[in-house]
């Protein structure tokens, strides 16, 4: 699909589904990688012999690189276009993929999970503003949260690839095929969706918005003939209008003339943090451990891991449902309240339980009111928080500073999510009952701030999203 296709007769629905699909595919990457080293975490920490502290690091390593990957994507790809991103994405993805696989030491695999970490960034940014920007304002909500979908099912992907070749194996850390562990070939397996997705990215058009910036309205109104039907000039010069300015974007975009960042970057930078606050990576990161370190053996562990990540896809798909007929901001309270009951549960049970030789034991109904809980939490998070904070990244911000405000929310999403990652193992030795307890006051803390400071956005197109404020009434 090429840039100066000529304009289609009425609105394309399944073109722009196509479009918007093959974008959020950077969303399935970033979920594989994400979730791939639970299944690795114990074969790892044996492999090379490492404690605590340096198995969290290394963990959470990719987390570092995602942090810097998201600050530079979005300003990158303000300055070469969100194709070529992607593309940058995609080649990371492989190469993080193959070093991973093949490091002989901690070090060197830690680089790497840097690098995966890197496109992970790139992705989480990039996917959410290409699909605001390509879509029509009446699905543009369902067709964001196809970002939160694709990370969903990758993490399930994840997974399970991880379950099976531990299983064919007879363990995460046992020989599997070429006198590799099974655990390398966990890894190794991302290679093939890094591959279609840097082979896809070359099907589908640039951002309209970005074209227009670039000073070439014709070839945006051409993609916007095709995804929108009618109203593509209107839309041009409103864009135009918009972005109404002569130099490059830049990071000073997102301060007023006071010099002070717009309000609507911080509530942000508010939404990125909370969404990691809640803890909802350790579910995904350490489950195996946790599980493991309350009596399931690795295997049953496993089990549970990819049925939660089933739970997660399943609320997913309601959220997509329901987020542009509910709207952004009845779904995020309804899922702080839903995750603060389960969290406080969680918190309660593991804080209570009698301890025996470091680890906590679950006993009588305690193991499966636990095990419930944690499923509460993913379904109350994966139709609140989970999509829709991405839907509002994507969309909240105004045409002239979309890319740095991301790049800004980004940034704070993926440090908020290395600092929970790298300090549960330590939490975890202190008292599992602490760590759900803080993350069960932060979903509380969410609810109070998306009240007082979320606006809703359902319904707007993107070019009201002016000076860094929603519009009044809204």
């Amino acid at each position: 699909m090429s840039e100066t296709a000529a304009p289609q007769n009425g609105p394309k629905g399944s073109g722009v589904v196509r479009i918007a699909s093959v974008a959020a595919l950077g969303g399935l990457l970033f979920g594989y990688d994400s979730a791939v080293i639970n299944g690795a975490v114990s074969a790892i920490e044996k492999e090379f012999n490492v404690a605590s502290g340096p198995l969290g690091f290394a963990v959470a390593s990719a987390l570092i690189g995602a942090a810097l990957g998201a600050f530079f994507g979005g300003r990158i790809a303000d300055r070469i276009g969100r194709l070529k991103v992607m593309k940058i994405a995609a080649l990371l993805f492989f190469l993080s993929a193959v070093g991973c696989a093949i490091a002989m030491n901690l070090p060197f695999f830690i680089i790497f999970r840097f690098v995966g970490g890197l496109g992970v960034g790139i992705a989480s940014v990039i996917a959410p503003a290409y699909i605001a920007e390509i879509s029509p304002p009446a699905i543009r909500g369902r067709l964001g949260s196809l970002q939160q979908l694709a990370i969903v099912t990758g993490i399930f992907v994840s997974l399970l690839v991880d379950f099976l070749l531990a299983e064919a194996a007879g363990g995460s850390s046992e020989i599997l095929w070429l006198g590799w562990e099974a655990w390398r070939w966990m890894f190794l397996m991302m290679v093939v969706p890094a591959v279609l997705y840097g082979v896809l990215s070359f099907t589908i058009p640039e951002s309209p918005r970005f074209l227009v910036a670039q000073g070439r309205p014709e070839a945006a109104q051409r993609i916007l003939a095709r995804v929108l039907g009618v109203g593509a000039e209107q839309t041009v010069e409103r864009i135009q209008h918009s972005l109404n300015r002569e130099k490059k974007p830049s990071m000073r975009d997102l301060k007023s003339p006071k010099g002070k960042l717009y309000p609507i970057v911080w509530v942000g930078i508010g939404l990125a943090i909370f969404q990691q606050l809640v803890g909802i990576n350790v579910i995904f990161y350490y489950s195996n451990v946790l599980w493991e370190a309350v009596g399931f053996d690795e295997s049953s562990s496993f089990i549970i891991t990819v049925l939660t990540s089933v739970t997660n896809i399943a609320t997913t798909l309601i959220a997509i449902l329901a987020v542009d007929k509910a709207g952004r901001k009845p779904l995020l309270l309804i899922g702080s309240i839903g995750m603060t009951i389960a969290l406080a549960i969680m918190a309660f049970i593991f804080g209570t339980a009698p301890v025996v030789e470091g680890q906590p034991v679950l006993e009588g109904a305690a193991g499966p009111i636990a095990l419930i809980s944690a499923n509460v939490f993913v379904i109350a998070f994966g139709m609140s928080w989970g999509p829709v904070m991405w839907i509002m990244l994507g969309e909240m911000f105004p045409n002239a500073f979309r890319g740095a405000a991301l790049a800004v929310a980004g940034f704070a999403q993926w440090a908020a999510n290395w600092l929970v990652t790298v300090s549960f193992p330590a939490l975890k030795d202190i008292s599992l009952g602490l760590a759900y307890g803080l993350y069960a006051l932060f979903a509380a803390l969410s609810f109070a701030f998306v009240w007082k400071f979320v606006h809703e956005t359902k319904g707007l197109a993107l070019e009201d999203m002016e000076d860094g404020f929603v519009p009044a009434g809204h």
